[in-house]
């Protein structure tokens, strides 16, 4: 599949469903978001709390739904399998908390799968639960507000990356015209969508934004039958990048000072834990860091120097990472080599933050607009 992008900067053509179907809101009240990819099945369930949200219980599971689908285009039998094991445990949660608001969707491996509705009817008739299949658009969208709290306030251009298993998207933002003190803030206001709106307040500007399809597992299953592990390595990263030729700012931009990338995905704060040497992972020390390109390349060279077997026994990559580090390595690796920066902000959070604050401030729950 070629990356896609609507005509220019493309906004959202359709409202955001809530499944199920909306009731009134209470500022009190319990909220969720389910996040099915490519690789790993993902909730949180959330209260608002002044200008964010409070978890209150959470779930993530590596399913891998989208095994086998690059070789036959369709869900594995035993995929599916998975997947509806695992979100019988979220509506087990949904039940007992009581969530009423929720969206719940999925991404890459279902926009792809040529039985994705047989599957989705499938887990509606064994869970209770509608998915809904979001578009690559809004999924980039969805990551761009749930990066808004890590927008530095002199950061002029911003670029926020989202590695998934089955896509990676890009956002390119021009924050030039927005006063200092309001660029998070404006960050935030695109859950509006990324065409500009009529509005007297201060507006981020969307130059452009992709959707490819290639992330850490379908990157990974392109490149299986290359043995050599340096050499697979350099083929997929070399391979990403020229996915991005297309990408306008790729061209045109040169970064500068004012410069911030946000990277968001399991691959970032996977290589941020290593950086820092955690054999146990801790998310305040890794959401909002920030590493320089030079950081990053001294741990992924570390990767390839350990090799596969190494790998496998890192305790700072984890079981559930270790097949899928050195895929997401070398788009994070092809992104640093066409854009280098010492801006790179780690983000912990992605397409369920982002569906929280949009269902929160559609409903205006949220004190001063979510930032």
């Amino acid at each position: 599949m070629a990356p896609q992008r609507p005509r220019g900067a493309g906004a959202l053509e359709k409202k955001m469903a809530l499944s199920p179907a909306p009731v009134p809101s209470r500022s009190g009240e319990l909220y969720a978001a389910l996040d099915l990819g490519t690789n790993s099945c993902r909730m949180l369930i959330a209260q608002p709390k002044g200008n964010g949200f409070h978890v209150v219980d959470s779930f993530s599971k590596s399913v891998q739904l989208g095994s086998g689908l690059e070789k036959t285009g369709r869900l594995s039998r035993g995929s599916m399998t998975r997947t509806v094991q695992a979100l019988r445990i979220c509506q087990q949660k949904l039940r007992r908390n009581k969530v009423r608001r929720m969206r719940l969707v999925a991404t890459e491996a279902c926009r792809r799968a040529l039985n994705a509705q047989d599957f989705l009817r499938r887990v509606q008739r064994e869970t209770g639960l509608r998915l809904d299949i979001i578009k690559p658009q809004e999924e980039a969208q969805l990551a761009v507000i749930s990066c808004a709290p890590l927008v530095s306030r002199n950061t002029e251009n911003l670029l926020v990356v989202d590695i998934g298993g089955g896509s990676t998207e890009l956002v390119w933002i021009d924050l030039t015209d927005v006063p200092r003190h309001d660029r998070p803030q404006s960050i935030m206001r695109l859950h509006n969508g990324f065409k500009p709106v009529m509005t007297d307040l201060p507006q981020a500007r969307v130059v452009d934004w992709i959707s490819v399809p290639l992330g850490v597992a379908t990157l990974r299953d392109q490149f299986n039958d290359v043995e050599d592990d340096a050499a697979r390595f350099a083929l997929m990263s070399w391979f990403f990048e020229e996915n991005l030729a297309d990408f306008a700012p790729y061209h045109d931009t040169q970064p500068h000072e004012k410069f911030q990338i946000v990277g968001t995905s399991g691959t970032v704060t996977t290589v941020a834990a290593s950086h820092l040497g955690l054999k146990r992972y801790d998310r305040t020390k890794v959401d909002g860091l920030h590493m320089t390109s030079d950081q990053i390349d001294r741990v992924i060279r570390s990767y390839l120097a350990l090799g596969p077997a190494g790998r496998r026994a890192d305790p700072r990559i984890g079981q559930d990472r270790q097949a899928l580090i050195m895929s997401g390595s070398a788009i994070l690796q092809a992104l640093m080599r066409c854009w280098p920066t010492d801006r790179l902000s780690v983000a912990d959070r992605g397409l369920r933050e982002g569906l929280l604050y949009a269902q929160m401030n559609a409903d205006g729950v949220l004190e001063d607009g979510g930032i």
